[in-house]
């Protein structure tokens, strides 16, 4: 009898032992490791079994509430299966873990070791300041990663965002999205078609064929960030800002929209299709408020909005605008320092220009050289008068020069203190010159065969051009000159003092205008007071 008592003690103690080492492993798999732990039933109003309906299931019915290690779900109805520690609920379904993410919907599916719910039906997730809205999704504990593959929607405080397929992370914050993904905001919309979005930083990040509109401008990228807190984007792979009829391209984009400027970098082009113009470079900057531009880096601005295009370089292209959303307003746009433009019909060169909108007129300073064909003009400073997008009228000051060129020996030439050039259609008509005129010119035959050259001195000269060749010349009264036959011009009396043919100077071609070339020594003009440059920078005026 002692014996069987002690035996049963033994036996007693024996299990207890067994169980408390099974139930060490169970301890230390519990919580949210990933590794397989049980599903508990702890609440129904009501449990039973229908071994017909669903033999592997218990029912559970009213108030029904499971706990998987710190997860617990609620229902109206379950099937539970112990078994393969998983579950099926039913009715008002809810599933939270902490007191930051709360799962709902119509119906749940729980898999205990996998870890993973499957919701389906007016499906809801909310993550602190975050809730998505589906009817299918897919929650990995494992991964703290919700998915949805039908059409969902995330939003915060400021952004609504849908797509076809898309995926959530409560720990990190991201989501991300494919297939007509759409962002709304209510300064903007994004469409895209691959997009991530940080719920924390408001951080968009751009993965495909994306587009950014608004009442102010349209962005278009393929790669880059946006922040939809601040609006300040940070673009890639030729990335494009649109606003109005301009646009601007860049390798590389940066734009603030709240404080309306952006940055463009390599390979830039800003294209103006109302004004039918464009500039290039490899740094760009655009106020948009101020309205105020800057190109630097191979800077080249184009004008096409005739049938000559222009093509204009310096090392610094800048535009200003002054007096806005006022009835006094107007814009100047500069050009600094080595000037070089090329159109087919016209070339030209100088350090600095300035355009005003007050008076329409584009001013050339310092050293400037105009080429026309065969006609060349130059002086001190150039003033050109515009009408529209053509050339009123030039006006030319101190050491004044026109060149006609004949041959690579015989020029037609007239200087004096000032110019006055007049044209239609963007072709010169007439040249008036005053002050102290020389001229030198080859009267010719019909054929234009030259029969001998006129030097002579006046105070004013008028030449009446045609197709850009001279076809008559007045002087006043009291002129005297010379006329010699072409076989006894004394050498001496070929060229005036001041006479250059700047033909090594005059660019080429439009590729030409990035290739700065100065006059040789003693081709320079005379030393003299000049006015200022009047350039953006009161650091950069300078008199020469």
């Amino acid at each position: 009898m002692k014996r069987n008592r002690r035996n049963n003690f033994f036996i007693g103690w024996v299990g207890i032992f067994c169980l408390f080492c099974l139930c060490l492993p169970a301890q230390n798999q519990s919580g949210d490791s990933g590794e397989k732990t049980m599903v508990y039933l702890l609440h129904s109003d009501l449990l039973r079994f229908d071994k017909k309906l669903n033999p592997d299931a218990q029912i559970v019915e009213g108030n029904v509430v499971f706990r998987h290690d710190s997860v617990y779900m609620y229902c109206d109805s379950a099937y539970f299966y112990s078994k393969t520690n998983s579950l099926e609920a039913f009715g008002q379904v809810k599933m939270n873990q902490g007191d930051t993410l709360f799962l709902y919907g119509d119906y749940l599916f729980y898999d205990g070791n996998s870890q993973i719910a499957m919701v389906r039906e007016n499906v809801r997730m909310e993550n602190r300041n975050t809730t998505l809205l589906t009817d299918s999704l897919n929650y990995d504990r494992i991964l703290n990663l919700g998915y949805y593959f039908e059409g969902g929607t995330l939003t915060d405080e400021d952004n609504v965002l849908t797509s076809d397929w898309g995926e959530y992370s409560p720990e990190t914050k991201m989501a991300a999205f494919n297939r007509d993904v759409k962002l709304v905001n209510p300064q903007f919309t994004l469409t895209s078609d691959t997009l991530k979005y940080n719920t924390t930083t408001k951080v968009a990040n751009i993965l495909g064929p994306s587009d950014i509109v608004s009442d102010e401008n349209h962005i278009y990228s393929e790669l880059g960030f946006y922040n939809t807190a601040t609006e300040e984007a940070e673009l890639l792979e030729r990335s494009v800002l649109m606003n109005g009829g301009k646009k601007l391209t860049g390798d590389s984009l940066y734009y603030n929209r709240a404080k309306g400027y952006g940055e463009a970098f390599d390979h830039i082009v800003m294209n103006d299709t109302v004004g039918r113009n464009m500039m290039t470079g490899d740094y760009c900057f655009y106020d948009e408020l101020k309205q105020e531009a800057l190109a630097t880096k191979r800077a080249m601005a184009i004008d096409y909005s005739q049938e000559d295009s222009l093509f204009m370089h310096a090392d610094t292209l800048e535009m200003k605008s002054f007096y806005l959303d006022t009835d006094s307003a107007y814009k100047h746009m500069y050009a600094y320092h080595k000037v070089r433009i090329y159109g087919e019909q016209l070339q030209a060169v100088c350090d600095s220009l300035v355009f005003s909108t007050v008076d329409t007129c584009l001013t050339m300073y310092r050293d400037p050289i105009v080429w026309s064909g065969e006609q060349q003009l130059l002086g001190e400073e150039i003033k050109v008068y515009m009408n529209d997008s053509t050339i009123d009228w030039a006006h030319i000051i101190n050491q004044t020069l026109s060149v006609e060129k004949k041959d690579s020996v015989h020029y037609n030439q007239v200087n004096g203190k000032e110019i006055k050039a007049y044209f239609k259609d963007n072709d010169p008509y007439k040249i008036d010159v005053m002050g102290s005129v020389h001229v030198v010119y080859y009267l010719e035959e019909e054929d234009s065969t030259m029969i001998g050259m006129n030097v002579s001195e006046t105070s004013v000269l008028n030449m009446f051009l045609k197709e850009r060749k001279i076809m008559k010349i007045r002087m006043n009264a009291k002129s005297n000159g010379v006329v010699y036959p072409m076989g006894q011009i004394p050498p001496e009396e070929l060229y005036l003092d001041n006479f250059a043919w700047f033909d090594y100077i005059r660019p080429k071609d439009k590729q030409d205008i990035f290739i700065w070339r100065g006059k040789k020594a003693g081709q320079e003009l005379k030393k003299s007071e000049r006015k200022s440059i009047p350039l953006p920078n009161s650091d950069l005026l300078r008199k020469e």
